[in-house]
């Protein structure tokens, strides 16, 4: 039999992404000629610990690698995008991916101009940046961002934020569907458990994206 039958052999999912990112013989898709940083949903209804039960952490200084790299980029003349979810007030933009539940902390009750929708105050967002605010898990969906990268002669995304198994993991594959080379720098994502984490980077790697640490996302934009 060439095939495989499902594996379950009682490792965890971090252990599994570990033995994933120690094979050096993997291809990567690699940097081309000009990046951008795509930052998806880092706002304080994922953030804020101390506010919202929605809100998540998995590396605490995952904001600041954010804005280091968004730095980088921007010195870079390279474009910077930072993306975010909200609602009008009756969720009637929220589609069917709002029925599932209706409590205040449920999804579609992030509203337009809420403390819910506003962006971390940690984030280094300058006026140059693109904003916008999506409806849907990835930030390509019936949003400006295909367009805007087209007009900026992008050939690399860089996408950071949360959550690693929803918004980030659906940006990350419809970069790659929109011809992408993209890449996934690990400390600059989150997500509510480690489980979820660690799987959804290892199917990135394994198909969509290539997962990097942080660091290597600096050292190319520092040798530009």
């Amino acid at each position: 039999m060439n095939g495989t039958k499902m594996v379950s052999d009682g490792k965890t999912a971090r252990e599994i992404f570990e033995g994933v990112m120690a094979n050096p013989a993997r291809k990567k898709f690699g940097f081309g000629e000009k990046l951008a940083i795509v930052n998806v949903d880092i706002q304080r209804a994922y953030t804020d610990l101390e506010t919202f039960k929605t809100a998540y952490e998995t590396d605490p200084d995952q904001i600041a690698h954010v804005n280091r790299i968004s730095g980088l980029a921007r010195a870079n003349s390279m474009p910077v995008i930072w993306s975010r979810v909200a609602y009008k007030d009756d969720a009637g933009d929220a589609g069917v991916w709002g029925t599932r539940t209706d409590t205040e902390d449920s999804l579609q009750n992030i509203k337009y101009g809420s403390e819910r929708h506003e962006f971390d105050p940690r984030c280094a967002i300058d006026p140059d940046d693109m904003t916008f605010t999506k409806r849907m898990p990835s930030a390509f969906f019936e949003t400006p961002l295909a367009s805007y990268l087209t007009w900026h002669k992008v050939d690399t995304v860089v996408v950071t934020g949360g959550s690693t198994s929803g918004c980030v993991r659906a940006t990350a594959v419809d970069s790659l569907s929109h011809g992408y080379r993209t890449i996934v720098p690990i400390e600059t994502c989150a997500d509510k458990h480690e489980s979820y984490h660690f799987a959804n980077l290892t199917d990135l790697q394994l198909k969509y994206a290539d997962v990097e640490p942080v660091q290597a996302v600096i050292d190319w934009l520092e040798a530009r």
